[in-house]
């Protein structure tokens, strides 16, 4: 039987001529045909691969990330509440467990600035003079130097703010003039004074002031406006002062920014726990997860194209035990699992919820709930505070002992599960970089023979130890995307071998053929020589 490349041959040695580009191309083509679909084939196949484990480590990504922005969107946390925000205003810091918060305070005063201003002048270029001021702000000096450079309102006001004493200094334009304002930070610890050192008589010392000779009824240089004051509030009956009108540092978790001064009148400091975002927020993540783990089993399926990947097996096998794995740390007994609050796997690696089972846990253990989906940190002991940000540290309890406080010569140290900490500080320690507490750091406020630090790092914190897992360099889904990747390398290759191949081939053909075309050529010459003397040798016969 002749095939079709075979037939084109003998029709082209038929003709006059060959069509040899023709017939290269027709017998090159026939011999890669097989090749060539094999390599398509394996090539689809490997970027379809690489393009699901992308979508599938995405998906993951963007899953964890979601629950991120909702948790960081405080909706899912109890929230502080104050009777009077007019007069304190409160709001919950990372980490913190509010429920049942109770506390009053009282605010007698606020944290005030000292201010000064300086009698007027025709603008900001006006000359101030030439010669040195002394800013003081506690036991720290500065020296302020105005030269021919610098001699206006304008530098003097840029020389203040240099000082990096914390004092800042303005000019405000009024009808009357340019005046420089000077201004200290909040607390009385704050308050500042100007002398003048060097300079001429009625030129910078009209930029000065101290304290301590300072007459409102004759000012010769900057006048007061306004007293660097601490704030003075009363908390549950205990007067704390503070530099500042925002602190975090008095009700255990909550900001705290003073308002208004109102003496005498109380604000009641309560919380407000979100039952209901947190039970819309446990049925939204089962919706969500399923719809991921369906994106994952279109790619696992009898026809998936990561059936039999290794990664993404281990990826559906973390992601299926994730409603048993222990989200917190609690030691009293409250639920510490997704499925201990109603939300079990199915056989299919799908999440149902049992909305009934829900409800009775939020409505007798509410904290737990709530604990599962917003990390947290606590010490068991108010002199181990803990000082590293929320989220950093696996999750898990950790014992401190034998902590001692820094004393100014010697460093603070402590044992942490039985091992040495490292010095963070003159106050703190914090966890070896090969401890299972790496990340973990805190403050020695006092003597402690013995303490436990426990973390809780919630839903997000278990999702994130899969995703980290998974894909950190030694991960199950690393290897799978270095070994497409390598598969995708190998692939080139062959491509490019086979095009080389190709090309030899191709020119191997048309040398053949040009020299059988020549010789054929050749022939037909010989051909019409033979029969023009054979017609002539007939006609001689003939006659």
């Amino acid at each position: 039987m002749v095939t079709s490349v075979g037939s084109s041959i003998l029709t082209a040695l038929g003709a006059s001529s060959i069509d040899t580009a023709s017939l290269v191309d027709q017998l090159a083509t026939a011999t890669i045909a097989s090749k060539q679909k094999s390599i398509t084939t394996r090539e689809d196949a490997n970027t379809a691969k690489i393009s699901d484990l992308g979508k599938a480590v995405s998906s993951i990504s963007a899953f964890s990330s979601s629950l991120s922005s909702l948790i960081s969107g405080g909706t899912l946390y109890t929230q502080p509440t104050s009777s009077n925000s007019s007069i304190v205003n409160v709001s919950a810091q990372a980490g913190a467990r509010l429920n049942g918060l109770s506390s009053t305070i009282k605010v007698n005063q606020l944290a005030t600035a000292q201010t000064m201003t300086a009698a007027p002048l025709g603008g900001a270029a006006s000359a101030v003079g030439i010669g040195t001021l002394q800013l003081a702000v506690g036991s720290q000096t500065k020296t302020i130097t105005i030269t021919s450079a610098n001699n206006t309102l304008a530098g003097l006001a840029q020389a203040i703010k240099d000082s990096g004493l914390g004092v800042t200094a303005s000019i405000v334009t009024d009808s009357t003039g340019a005046r420089l304002v000077v201004k200290g930070a909040t607390g009385e610890a704050n308050a500042f004074s100007l002398t003048m050192t060097s300079g001429n008589p009625g030129e910078l010392d009209r930029f000065t002031y101290d304290p301590n000779s300072y007459d409102p009824q004759n000012i010769t240089g900057l006048t007061l406006q306004q007293e660097a004051q601490d704030a003075e509030l009363v908390v549950d009956g205990v007067t704390v002062t503070k530099a500042t009108n925002s602190f975090n540092d008095v009700i255990d978790g909550v900001k705290i920014d003073l308002v208004s001064a109102a003496p005498g009148t109380t604000v009641t400091i309560g919380s407000s726990q979100p039952v209901d975002a947190i039970k819309q927020a446990v049925s939204d993540f089962v919706a969500a997860f399923n719809e991921m783990k369906t994106t994952l089993s279109s790619m696992t399926g009898t026809s998936g194209s990561l059936r039999s990947d290794a990664g993404i097996r281990a990826l559906a096998q973390r992601l299926g035990s994730l409603t048993s794995t222990q989200l917190t740390f609690a030691t009293d007994g409250r639920p510490t699992t997704l499925a201990e609050i109603g939300v079990s796997t199915n056989r299919d690696g799908t999440l149902t919820l049992n909305s009934a089972r829900l409800s009775t846990v939020m409505a007798s253990n509410p904290d737990a709930v709530e604990a599962m989906f917003n990390p947290g940190q606590r010490s068991d002991n108010p002199l181990i505070k803990i000082t590293n940000a929320v989220g950093k540290v696996k999750g898990g309890t950790y014992t401190v002992t034998n902590a001692v406080p820094g004393n100014g010569v010697t460093t603070a140290s402590a044992l942490l599960d039985g091992s040495y900490t490292l010095p963070s500080g003159t106050t703190g320690v914090q966890a070896s970089f090969t401890s299972a507490a790496a990340g973990l750091s805190f403050d020695i406020l006092g003597p402690v023979t013995s303490a436990t630090i426990t973390i809780d790092r919630g839903l997000q914190g278990a999702l994130d130890a899969i995703k980290t897992e998974l894909t950190a360099s030694s991960g199950q889904l690393t290897a799978s995307q270095t070994r497409l990747e390598s598969e995708k390398e190998s692939i080139a290759s062959e491509k490019e071998k086979m095009t080389t191949r190709d090309t030899a081939y191709r020119a191997q053909l048309t040398a053949q053929f040009t020299r059988m075309q020549t010789a054929l050529a050749a022939y037909s010459s010989t051909q019409s020589y033979l029969t023009q003397q054979v017609k002539l040798w007939t006609n001689s016969n003939n006659s």
